[in-house]
Order: structure tokens, then sequence, then C-alpha cells
């Protein structure tokens, strides 16, 4: 397995970037996302990488951090997502955001992605709630209010998010949009009101 691979950068394209490591060129197929955050070619470079193996070729995937290529492997586990759809995914959405649309069964942002439509979406949401587990709820809500921010059922701000996405708001957005609010507030209707200005409604 190849965990990692640091070396210079010697060639970018749309999806993929080639490093050289000792004069040997690898290949690293990456999300679009990572593409803008690179350094200028001929700098070093760092990529945390997972290796796939076919019967009639082998790729590498790329990422700048360890949480993006842990996200990736959850994805590839989902029967359906494959290397590419899941390096797809992340082009379109952070795994923030990702973590935000599994969490709220957002499958409309979830199909957003080439080659992911709505069965694909919803076994996304079935099968890595689960698996992102506890901890990874609270990462994708917010590091800083981790102590509050996992809305239990007698949280008043649970019960804003529900009644955003009620009024059509994607769960995602409610997520972000709620957590950003102040926690000593219990009152709902406040709390959905200064919601609404945060969406611009």
């Amino acid at each position: 397995m190849i965990s990692f691979v640091r070396g210079r950068l010697a060639f970018v394209t749309e999806n993929s970037v080639e490093i050289d490591v000792g004069g040997v060129g690898y290949e690293v197929f990456v999300p679009t996302s990572v593409i803008s955050e690179l350094p200028p070619k001929g700098n070093e470079v760092e990529l945390y990488t997972y290796l796939n193996v076919k019967e009639d070729e082998m790729s590498l995937f790329g990422f700048l951090n360890r949480d993006a290529l842990s996200v990736f492997k959850h994805l590839i586990s989902v029967s359906g997502v494959g290397p590419k759809g899941a390096l797809g995914l992340l082009s379109a959405v952070s795994p923030d955001d990702l973590r935000f649309a599994v969490l709220s069964s957002d499958v409309k942002l979830l199909s957003k992605a080439p080659g992911i439509g709505k069965k694909t979406a919803e076994r996304l949401v079935i099968e890595l709630r689960d698996k992102f587990g506890k901890d990874a709820e609270i990462r994708a809500i917010d590091r800083e209010v981790q102590n509050t921010a996992a809305f239990s059922d007698s949280d008043p701000r649970q019960d804003t998010v529900l009644a955003l996405i009620e009024l059509g708001f994607p769960g995602s957005e409610a997520y972000k949009a709620v957590r950003e609010l102040d926690p000593e507030i219990k009152d709902v209707e406040l709390l959905l009101k200064q919601a609404l200005k945060r969406l611009g409604r």
C-alpha cells in the first residue's frame, strides 16, 4: 500500500497531478478542489494516497489531508460507488459538507456529483451515517462547538433544523445556519427567525 507520496510537482491536469519522486513520476488522481490548493510546479508537494488495484490497472488517488482520504475510503465502501465516483463527490463538495449531507439526509446535494443518482445517494446516507459515527458528526457540525453541536432531540436547535428542512432548505444548509446561532437561545421561534436571516429569507 502506498500511503503517501512526497516529491516535486511536475505536471498538473484537470483531475490529476504528476509527482517526481526521486526521478520516478507518479500519476495521482485528485479532486478538482485540490488543484487550486497546490503550490506552483517545481515545488514539493505531499499527498495522502489510496492505491486502487484492478486486473488491468493500478491507480493512485490523492488528497491533501488524511481526513479527506478517510472520507474517500468510506465512500468507496458503499456499493455502487467506485473511486472515480467518490472523487467526483469530493470535487463537488468538501468532506465536511459531505458529512453534513449524510447526517441530514440531503440526497439532493449528494446527487449533484457526476455518476451519483438518487438511489446511490440514498444508499450513501443509509450506509455512511453509522460509519461516520458520533465523533464524525461532531467534527462535521463544528469543532469549535463540539460539546453542543451534535443537537440532541431535546435541543431546540434540532427542532429549528427540522423546521428549516420542512420549509424546503437542504439539511446541510439548515445545520450550517443553526450551528452559528447563540447556543444560549432556547426559543425555537427566535432561533428560526435568526436562521432564516442567515439564509437570506
